[in-house]
């Protein structure tokens, strides 16, 4: 019986630092590795291509979700991982990654993911790998793509799903956000998408509505998921991902009253007019450039 093959497609941005543990990670089992990258200002292009991987170019999306489909386009196995440029692959999962393949009982697998936050991995606050199980494994063809901002791949129907059970080896390591501002950078240019989505599909948002989703995030993460139990960073995220919830309604509310930042620089110049409109001729003059 031939064996499965197996493709792994990583999207990336700038990552020429995390590429060489990541594609280390799976150079040496996986048949194909397919890298899609957003014009970079780094040698991510050269470091992926020197660790093995076929390069693709995508414009820049502000977010991965709308190149995932390309990517997905320029495999060729029978298998796909989905890899992000910030994650590992330990060894005891690539075995059983392979023995899904092999066995073909499921179509997809979800698989756990170790999320480390500021140095340390998070066991609770909903990213832990209980929590934070993600479809990343399948048959071609039996996952579709999103071009909504965080959405998952989507089963086809009559796709066979299971998840691998949270042990050692079996998730895969995420070192996320490494600092706060590398967390509040991402969350200003994630929010931006979320609101532009929501606008389109017609959301409005309310003040009150906003308030209490943000007043659920944080006790949903620190008090029922238990985020207390990881410490400062537990917390921290909470919060953080509450005040996210905040910023893309008040994003959204912005967008639906036109008071976006050409709007507002254009009320800005005719209030200073107005008051340059104020003084004696000479003085104005003096006040121009």
């Amino acid at each position: 019986m031939t064996r499965p093959t197996i493709s792994v497609v990583v999207n990336t941005l700038n990552e020429e630092k995390n590429l060489p543990a990541s594609l280390g990670s799976v150079r040496a089992w996986a048949d194909e590795i397919i890298v899609v990258d957003m014009h970079s200002d780094d040698r991510t292009r050269e470091v992926a291509e020197a660790l093995g991987a076929k390069v693709f170019l995508h414009e820049r999306m502000g977010f991965v979700e709308p190149a995932r489909a390309f990517a997905l386009s320029k495999t060729s196995s029978d298998w796909i991982l989905i890899l992000d440029a910030d994650e590992l692959v330990l060894a005891p999962l690539a075995e059983r990654l392979a023995s899904v393949a092999r066995e073909g009982r499921d179509d997809a697998v979800r698989i756990p993911r170790l999320n480390y936050m500021m140095g340390k991995p998070l066991r609770y606050t909903g990213w832990g790998p209980a929590s934070d199980a993600q479809l990343r494994f399948f048959r071609r063809g039996m996952l579709g793509t999103t071009d909504q901002i965080h959405g998952l791949l989507q089963r086809r129907p009559g796709a066979r799903v299971s998840t691998l059970p949270v042990r050692d080896g079996l998730a895969l390591v995420h070192f996320n956000y490494v600092d706060l501002a590398q967390f509040v950078e991402k969350m200003n240019r994630y929010t931006t998408v979320e609101a532009k989505q929501a606008a389109e599909r017609g959301e409005r948002g309310s003040i009150p509505g906003s308030a209490l989703r943000a007043s659920w995030e944080f006790v949903d993460r620190y008090v029922f998921k238990r985020g207390f139990l990881d410490g400062w960073r537990g917390f921290y995220l909470s919060a953080l991902m509450a005040a996210y919830r905040v910023s893309t309604a008040a994003k959204l509310r912005e967008i639906r009253s036109g008071a976006g930042r050409a709007a507002v620089e254009k009320a800005y110049a005719e209030v200073a007019h107005d008051v340059l409109a104020g003084y004696p001729e000479g003085a104005r003059r003096r006040s121009e450039p």
